[in-house]
């Protein structure tokens, strides 16, 4: 596993190759000092096309930020790397769960370290709404603030119908995250602290680790809370998307796991 510190970590100018690669252009990044103990966790597989905007959208407000680059075929981990993260780098694809693991594995071992955060890499995510959930893990004493698609009855939820019933019927069959009062289980933005970070250990490499993070959330008694989150779906994000097999399979993994916890 290759492990690379952003460039000029300590500035808040960082130059960049300009479009020719002749020149460098020096770009301002301002960062909130509210925020110097949150690290951002961001799991990535061929995402190279996006994932310099999706890193300097979340430095634009948290200064840390580290990208799990899972086995990518393209430049994932070098855009990402350029963009100011910490590059941490597998050399297969282990899937999902593996690559979250690997990211709140080097963040909690970073000095000062003490909220953490999953983001997603393909630009579905909002740092507006990271931001309002790490106030709510303070306000409200969570140890996990979970984001959802379907928890604010005033908001028309955007996601696409298909998807809404697979998911709705996921979280529906999962007995833990009905016990803990979770209405969208496979959200992969969450927010959590040191508690959680430390005893993590997700062994589900793929996307069964959604379930797996709920019940460990529901055996170690973590405090739970959901926040109302919007999901950006764009055609890019929407081709990269989970297949309806996958779908069938989350729904499948929940009732299987479901009747293994009576």
């Amino acid at each position: 596993m290759k492990q690379e510190a952003p460039r000029q970590r300590h500035s808040r100018r960082e130059s960049r190759p300009s479009k020719a690669g002749s020149a460098s252009t020096c770009i301002l990044i301002c960062i909130d000092t509210r925020y110097h103990d949150v690290w951002i966790i961001v799991p990535a597989f061929n995402e190279a096309s996006v994932i310099g905007d999706v890193i300097a959208d979340v430095r634009s407000v948290f200064d840390h930020v580290v990208c799990v680059d899972d086995g990518s075929r393209d430049d994932t981990g070098d855009m990402a790397w350029r963009a100011g993260a910490h590059a941490v780098r597998h050399p297969v694809n282990l899937g999902q769960g593996a690559a979250i693991q690997t990211g709140v594995e080097y963040a909690r071992a970073q000095p000062g370290a003490a909220v953490f955060a999953t983001f997603d890499a393909d630009g579905q995510h909002q740092v507006k709404d990271v931001v309002r959930m790490i106030d709510r893990l303070s306000s409200e004493d969570a140890d996990l603030v979970v984001g959802t698609r379907f928890a604010d009855p005033g908001v028309v939820s955007r996601t696409p119908l298909l998807k809404r019933l697979v998911l709705r019927s996921a979280a529906a069959l999962s007995r833990r995250s009905r016990k803990l009062g979770l209405t969208d289980v496979h959200n992969g933005l969450r927010v959590f602290n040191k508690t959680v970070a430390d005893t993590l250990n997700l062994t589900m490499s793929g996307m069964s680790h959604a379930d797996e993070f709920i019940t460990l959330a529901y055996e170690n008694h973590w405090r739970v809370a959901e926040e109302p989150v919007e999901i950006l779906y764009t055609e890019y994000s929407m081709s990269k998307g989970q297949p309806l097999l996958n779908g069938v399979n989350i729904i499948f993994d929940g009732w299987l796991r479901g009747r293994m916890s009576r």
